[in-house]
């Protein structure tokens, strides 16, 4: 196990025990809280509830309902702290890392254009799906819009992942591993992405 995955062990555990206790609301606070810019990972929470549908405890369609439900709302707070608070604390700090109120203007335009298939399919990506409310909120997206393609990003997630974690029954920890491997993938390209960008800029 790696220095990451030893230092996520804690929160793992307790995630797993939080969710055992509470069953779908435990599911739905957990999605939540991951779609609030906190990253709690549903690649444990979703497949935990799968197991737990294994065992007879949940069932499937209500625990994967539970992680739609959940990351709705959650997104929906992001949504807002992006919005009421995001574009003013942008224009007075963001000029010190080199966003300016043209880069804002570009967000707002890209979001009206293209807003509803981001929020779709980086509902599908980790790590970026826990943190794409926010800008979408910044930008000042189309909030009913928002709400229904972020239901809809988040409903093949949730079932995904949960229908995992009954298949996997026992062994559902199992999944953890592959994840974090794709978690790291999804963040070197990122960074990737943002150097070419400053590299650009810098040109």
């Amino acid at each position: 196990m790696d220095f990451l995955s030893s230092l996520l062990e804690p929160v793992i555990q307790r995630t797993v025990a939080f969710i055992s206790a509470l069953g779908y609301w435990g599911i739905a606070i957990g999605m939540a809280i991951e779609s609030a810019n906190i990253p709690l990972p549903s690649e444990v929470i979703l497949p935990f509830g799968g197991y737990l549908v294994s065992t007879g405890r949940l069932d499937f369609f209500w625990a994967a309902m539970a992680g739609t439900i959940g990351g709705t709302v959650g997104s929906i707070f992001s949504y807002f702290l992006g919005l009421w608070g995001g574009r003013p604390f942008l224009l007075r700090y963001g000029p010190y890392v080199g966003i300016s109120r043209k880069h804002l203007e570009l967000a707002e335009y890209w979001f009206e254009r293209y807003g509803e298939v981001t929020v779709f399919f980086t509902r599908l990506m980790p790590i970026v799906r826990t943190f794409i409310s926010l800008p979408a909120g910044i930008s000042g997206m189309n909030f009913p819009r928002f709400v229904i393609y972020t239901f809809l990003g988040s409903l093949p997630w949730s079932f995904f992942l949960t229908y995992l974690g009954l298949k996997m029954g026992q062994h559902w920890q199992d999944l953890k591993y592959w994840f974090h491997r794709l978690d790291l993938m999804v963040v070197g390209i990122l960074l990737v992405l943002l150097a070419a960008c400053l590299f650009r800029r810098k040109r």
